[in-house]
């Protein structure tokens, strides 16, 4: 199902005729499809237009008594066919003006693009037909550089077709409201937060229609441009939430996708599986502490941590803590990623996913069996197999600082506790001179990816891990790459251990 979102105000002219060619494009192009219509509190004849082409059109008209302009109408609609889809992977929707100014026609192309594989395909109105007035036209072609998403030239025209998952991922810890901006401001902010959502951003060239539009712009030009400066840090903030959710989650953001065949270009590198540690090696006390990064805004920072000895079930299992602390303006995000692996074999049995994000907690726990083959999530009542050596997203952090890295080689691992998320792929790619922690480092650079999964560990993140070129391994940066941007962590303070030879893990 295709819903096609289209808010009104004042449009008795151009209205009707704009979704009668609604339907002639999908009479030409056949898809199943839905008018989803917003009247915002007209005093024209638009209620009476509307009232008349809801007899013959598949529509759903919403009426607001008192206008609540263009934002609040445009993020009803779309919570409103998020509300009615039932399989949200396939159904779409697209934004539309109802002056004219979008061509209903380059819906056919918008559509052909999320059938294609895209997630989210923005049609860029880089071209004009008919003239405006000199200040428009600057501030048309000015604000989209002041509101910048990665990938896209023109952020502000407001017609883009977006599939319902991305939306509803958008939309997952938001219940209030989603759009905080208004005119074009808030057509770049729905594209900056949905885009970090979308596996593929596409942008299709379109036409803006100013010669058929039956009525003045509503935009004032110089207002429009200092709106679109003091809206730049929300469009920031925007990006920046998400850029702290993606580092936070980590390896547990993976998505369920099916597996993919390898890349071809790295046939030629011999894969290698090195043998698993028997012992844990890190001190209980060793403490790590990072400065979390979006560009140049400091959003945070990120702790790893040897917590201490505990007895899991009569094994005894080293404590490891993962934390991130961070937020921009409205938003904060707290979260806690908590494992417990044995002190002499090196394998997860419990992992704690705590958050808490904007006024919100939940909190999964998995209790993992290597000895039987299986894990139990907390409040379900089943088993799921599980792989001989599992480890959990905290662990794997600090296990891969115990293989044997080499330059140029490819490594293979099939460890993480959920089967169906493995491999773990790490390429080591060369020796790299950083500074961190106040110091100078030799480092080796490698390259972590998850060919079955997500987040910032995906394929098309290009991760980066630069670990210390000693037998600790100590992480002193991560760095991975999003649609609105680079997030990085680097490494700020180095904690001294405890010189407790009982409390301390021995050496393999």
């Amino acid at each position: 199902m295709i819903y096609v979102c289209v808010p009104v105000h004042n449009e008795a002219r151009t209205a009707g005729l704009v979704l009668w060619k609604v339907r002639q494009v999908f009479t030409a192009f056949p898809r199943e499809y839905q008018l989803l219509v917003l009247d915002d509190a007209s005093t024209d004849d638009t209620r009476e237009v509307l009232a008349s082409y809801a007899k013959v059109l598949p529509m759903t008209i919403v009426t607001h008594r008192e206008r609540l302009g263009y934002a609040r109408s445009l993020e009803e609609l779309l919570r409103l066919a998020l509300q009615r889809t039932d399989r949200p992977k396939r159904d779409c929707a697209i934004t539309l003006h109802a002056d004219f100014v979008h061509s209903p026609e380059s819906m056919e192309d918008l559509v052909k693009h999320l059938e294609s594989g895209a997630d989210l395909v923005v049609a860029e109105l880089l071209q004009q037909r008919g003239r405006v007035s000199r200040a428009l036209g600057l501030a048309r072609r000015w604000t989209p550089r002041l509101l910048r998403v990665a990938g896209l030239r023109d952020t502000v025209s407001g017609f883009l077709a977006l599939r319902l998952i991305v939306l509803r991922q958008a939309l997952r810890h938001d219940t209030t409201r989603f759009l905080r901006t208004e005119g074009w401001c808030a057509s770049a902010e729905l594209v900056a937060r949905l885009a970090p959502h979308a596996r593929r951003l596409d942008a299709v060239p379109a036409a803006a229609r100013y010669d058929l539009v039956q009525r003045p712009s509503r935009i004032r030009p110089w207002r429009q441009l200092l709106d679109a400066w003091r809206a730049r840090s929300v469009i920031r903030a925007a990006r920046t939430v998400v850029a702290l959710v993606l580092m936070a989650v980590g390896l547990h953001a993976q998505s369920d996708t099916a597996s993919r065949p390898d890349s071809p270009s790295l046939s030629a590198m011999a894969i290698v599986t090195p043998p698993a540690p028997v012992a844990v090696p890190f001190p209980v006390g060793e403490r790590l502490v990072y400065g979390a990064r979006y560009g140049p805004f400091s959003v945070g920072t990120a702790t790893m941590q040897v917590a201490g000895i505990d007895t899991i079930r009569g094994v005894e299992t080293v404590h490891f803590v993962f934390l991130i602390d961070g937020g921009a303006l409205w938003y904060h995000i707290h979260q806690n990623l908590e494992s417990w692996v044995g002190r002499h074999d090196f394998r997860s049995r419990r992992f704690l996913n705590q958050t808490e994000e904007k006024g919100k907690s939940w909190e999964r726990k998995f209790d993992i069996y290597p000895d039987s083959g299986f894990y139990r999530e907390a409040g379900r009542d089943t088993t799921v197999p599980t792989v001989a050596d599992p480890l959990d997203d905290a662990a794997f952090l600090y296990w891969i600082r115990t293989v044997p890295l080499e330059i140029g080689k490819r490594y293979e691992f099939r460890r993480y506790f959920r089967p169906e998320r493995n491999p773990v792929i790490v390429e080591v790619l060369k020796r790299e001179r950083v500074g961190v922690a106040g110091k100078k480092w030799d480092a080796i650079v490698v390259r972590p990816r998850i060919p079955n999964g997500g987040g910032i560990f995906a394929e098309k993140a290009d991760a980066r891990m630069w670990l210390s070129e000693d037998s600790l391994h100590i992480m002193l940066a991560l760095q991975s790459k999003f649609s609105f941007g680079q997030v990085t962590l680097k490494l700020k303070e180095i904690a001294s251990p405890k010189e407790n030879a009982d409390s301390r893990p021995e050496h393999p």
